[in-house]
């Protein structure tokens, strides 16, 4: 599925709350809960995820020419907001995710769903998978 088709699939998915705040809620921590664990060896200092005030790990791996992210953290929610990156991004090619438009965010009303400090670090969350994709595509271009 190309990065367009999974964002309306995620939109379709949280438009069967409506404006129901709590249960799109509710939905994201379960998707949290969903995320395959993550190996404790790469739940370290390198692959924390700086500026999100929760602990989230974020592990990239590069192969065939495509990357994959695992992830965790240490809260539901925001566990759930970086499932729904991987779900995005993982798999794809550095091209791929620096030129994809993220208009899911906005369409399912994250910023009504999660506070200030959590849109801060969602976003933290976006430009550190950006500066995997950014880096390789460097190192491929050298």
């Amino acid at each position: 599925m190309t990065t367009t088709e999974i964002q309306d699939e995620i939109i379709d998915d949280f438009s069967l709350f409506d404006e129901d705040m709590e249960s799109k809620l509710f939905y994201l921590m379960d998707l949290g809960k969903k995320l395959p664990a993550m190996p404790s060896e790469h739940q370290t200092e390198n692959y924390i995820v700086k500026g999100c005030q929760s602990k989230v790990w974020l592990f990239p791996v590069f192969e065939d020419g495509k990357l994959f992210f695992e992830a965790d953290s240490n809260t539901e929610i925001t566990k759930g907001l970086v499932s729904l990156l991987i779900k995005v991004w993982s798999g794809k090619t550095p091209e791929e995710i620096m030129a994809t438009d993220l208009y899911f965010i906005e369409k399912i009303g994250m910023s009504r769903m999660i506070g200030s400090q959590r849109s801060n670090g969602f976003s933290s969350m976006i430009k550190q998978i950006k500066m995997y994709a950014f880096a390789l595509l460097s190192k491929e271009n050298n």
